[in-house]
């Protein structure tokens, strides 16, 4: 007999929507991938996905960005402004509320990863972690005494601005926003724009030793305002070999003597 959906879970990126049911165990019951394109036809065809299963209790949304994610706000629940086409100002809660009339909890992605994480893989029996994804932007979340880190909104730590020499390193920087910010320098799209190739593939090792030593800033300034137990990173540009070996050698002259580095 087929276990009857208890939760309901969307991770909403950027390119596609993943959502999920799981039973009382957390064990999957079903999932399906929608491709991330209008608002409308994707959040229609995930209404449609949750849509009849009375037994759902709750459903959980780690969504790209940026997010308002104030209850007070009238917006509470939207993507704010975003690069995504048409995806500006979009009500993420509602259509599903309405549809479904269960409680749904929203938060970041990568938010929702460190939740993950802590809960359930790499940082389990921990009561503090910092995951930090690295693919084509970068972002952070923090678990700290068991709570997500929120402050007035959530962190935006791929715009942190690091040591940048442009003697040594004259690309200016591909953030929109601030130019050479940790994203700017250091994410997939900045990868891509210095080098005229994706990061899978760059094998000069020259470019990995910039990238850790970019890294390792950020990082270390993240373990000195936070001093999590672990910091896991993950992402696309992360699962490059040439990357982590760098980054622990790198982080073992900073911040990081005592903190485990894993890769998700």
């Amino acid at each position: 007999m087929t276990a009857r959906p208890a939760f309901g879970g969307i991770e909403a990126g950027g390119t596609k929507w993943v959502c999920g049911l799981t039973d009382e165990r957390g064990d999957l019951v079903a999932t399906d991938v929608i491709p991330t394109t209008t608002p409308d036809e994707t959040l229609g065809r995930a209404v449609r996905f949750f849509a009849g299963h009375e037994t759902i209790r709750a459903i959980g949304v780690g969504s790209f960005g940026p997010l308002d994610l104030d209850p007070a706000s009238p917006t509470h629940g939207s993507i704010t402004t975003t690069p995504k086409p048409d995806w500006s100002d979009t009500d993420l809660l509602s259509p599903l509320r309405q549809a479904v009339g269960v409680p749904i909890a929203l938060d970041t992605d990568v938010n929702a990863a460190a939740l993950g994480e802590w809960r359930h893989v790499a940082g389990a029996g921990l009561h503090s972690l910092c995951y930090i994804t690295v693919g084509t932007g970068i972002g952070a979340g923090a678990v700290v005494g068991g709570r997500l880190l929120h402050g007035s909104g959530h962190l935006e730590f791929g715009h942190l601005r690091i040591p940048h020499d442009t003697a040594r390193d004259p690309f200016p920087g591909s953030c929109p926003h601030h130019g050479d910010c940790l994203e700017g320098l250091a994410s997939g799209e900045a990868l891509r724009h210095r080098w005229g190739r994706p990061a899978e593939d760059l094998d000069d090792p020259a470019v990995w030793h910039l990238e850790a030593e970019y890294l390792a800033h950020a990082i270390a300034n993240a373990a000195y305002a936070l001093a999590p137990q672990r910091v896991i990173v993950g992402g696309g540009v992360a699962q490059h070999p040439a990357l982590l070996p760098r980054l622990r050698e790198r982080l073992a002259r900073d911040a990081l003597r005592q903190q485990a580095v894993v890769t998700w």
